[in-house]
């Protein structure tokens, strides 16, 4: 039988800071390929509050593309989700939106931004942006990743740079093409970004990784 939870974190305690991870809700805005992967992620290291928001429900190729199980299809992707963190840690507290984001819904202090449309991205960002004390972007087309992060003047002055209309995106979603592993490298370089945030170290705003190219291009 294993120990307690005390001694779960021995390994990362001086990577993330507990102390002040357990004062924040963390939400998730879009539990598909990249926002499931960070959920999952931030119930490894320890968030003690999830908010998970998301409308739709699994689907067949949500299975290899998003993580989700052959029992998940036709559930939404939400409560799916829910039970995934509940396996990982039961004591989380997760607080379910089965609904597309309203501003009328209350948020948590650190958001994810995992939502496949970048109009989506600007309204959601227009309505939180004086609110949220983080704030990050996951993108992802095929095998290329951007992460957008928002923790100080450098990027609340950088992100709105990174939106544009709607009709000048590419044509589909920007999950059409994705890959679990590609999600999973996306989650993990926003994880990243978050601890930093969290001790207190400068971050990078944007980040992009082109892995079929092999490289990398970092603003701080």
């Amino acid at each position: 039988m294993t120990s307690t939870h005390a001694n779960r974190f021995t390994r990362q305690d001086d990577l993330v800071p507990r102390n002040k991870l357990s004062d924040l809700t963390v939400t998730v805005i879009g539990v598909g390929a990249i926002g499931r992967q960070v959920a999952l992620q931030l119930a490894a290291i320890g968030a003690p509050k999830i908010q998970l928001i998301d409308f739709d429900e699994v689907d067949l190729s949500n299975v290899t593309t998003q993580g989700y199980g052959n029992d998940d299809i036709g559930q939404p992707k939400v409560a799916a989700t829910a039970l995934a963190i509940a396996c990982l840690d039961d004591s989380i507290q997760v607080h379910q939106v089965i609904n597309r984001y309203r501003p009328r819904i209350e948020i948590g202090e650190a958001v994810f931004c995992g939502v496949d449309s970048i109009s989506a991205r600007t309204a959601i960002w227009r309505s939180v942006q004086h609110s949220v004390r983080f704030w990050i972007d996951g993108r992802m087309l095929g095998e290329t990743i951007r992460i957008l992060s928002v923790g100080d003047d450098t990027g609340r002055q950088h992100y709105p740079t990174t939106l544009f209309l709607q009709s000048e995106a590419l044509v589909g979603r920007c999950t059409a093409k994705s890959t679990i592993y590609t999600a999973n490298v996306a989650a993990g370089l926003m994880l990243h970004q978050f601890a930093r945030w969290l001790r207190g170290q400068v971050m990078d705003v944007d980040v992009s990784l082109n892995l079929l190219a092999s490289e990398l291009s970092v603003t701080a």
